[in-house]
């Protein structure tokens, strides 16, 4: 991709939405599910945010490139299928080459089919835009969806058993070793953290400073700035 088209208004404006604006976990409360059931550590956030990433790229771009080829009547089931598709191969890819974090990850592979971003994303963009901004759509939703899973469940597993990223070199291979970190030894733990309850405390505690971030960008965006405290008091 020409990086001068990275940067044209409607690939920034496709970023920003992915991964603010309009981010599947913070803003559209979607995908909870999964987000809940495995961001019990960073390592799992970060294993289910990629393969989630991976086939929303891949649907976006499968359903953008046969947009033409599709009848609108039956457009939904055709995209359910691709999307199942696409996640059956990255079910077989996990068990073959990421056993352990396969079997970690377990029911919730499959049901990255009836995540509803993924197929909301098919039908409201990919179905009408061309293959080159939808895989980039695809990737920023993903990787702000990835960015969430991971701040969330490196915020309950520190303050559950006080570690970051543990057991990344047996789920995600030994090259992630080096994100393995003891940041409270001899931590007891706070066995609420590690549960569901933890999950959704924690994505509220997210969602409020999001929201706040977002009112303080609003406000200072609305304030006059010198130069127009200047004009006004000389046209005064």
């Amino acid at each position: 991709m020409n990086l001068s088209i990275l940067f044209s208004e409607q690939y920034r404006k496709i970023a920003r939405d992915g991964l603010w604006d309009n981010n599947v976990v913070l803003t559209q409360n979607l995908a909870l599910c999964p987000l809940l059931a495995v961001t019990g550590t960073a390592t799992n956030g970060l294993g289910m945010g990629l393969a989630t990433m991976v086939v929303m790229v891949a649907s976006n771009a499968a359903v953008s490139v046969s947009r033409h080829l599709i009848p609108s009547e039956i457009r939904i089931p055709i995209f359910v299928l691709l999307i199942a598709a696409l996640v059956t191969l990255v079910d077989i890819f996990l068990n073959a080459w990421m056993h352990e974090l396969h079997k970690v990850l377990g029911l919730f592979i499959p049901l990255i089919v009836t995540n509803c971003v993924i197929l909301g994303r098919a039908e409201a963009f990919a179905s009408k835009q061309p293959v080159m901004p939808s895989m980039w759509d695809g990737l920023m939703m993903g990787v702000g969806f990835t960015a969430a899973m991971v701040v969330l469940g490196a915020m309950r597993e520190i303050s559950s058993a006080g570690t970051l990223f543990a057991n990344a070199s047996v789920l995600l291979g030994e090259s992630f070793r080096f994100l393995e970190t003891t940041l409270i030894p001899e931590y007891k733990g706070f066995l609420l953290m590690a549960l569901p309850p933890g999950g959704f405390i924690m994505l509220g505690f997210m969602v409020a400073l999001k929201r706040l971030f977002d009112r303080k960008a609003v406000a200072k965006s609305t304030e006059p700035s010198m130069i127009d405290v200047i004009v006004l008091e000389e046209g005064a």
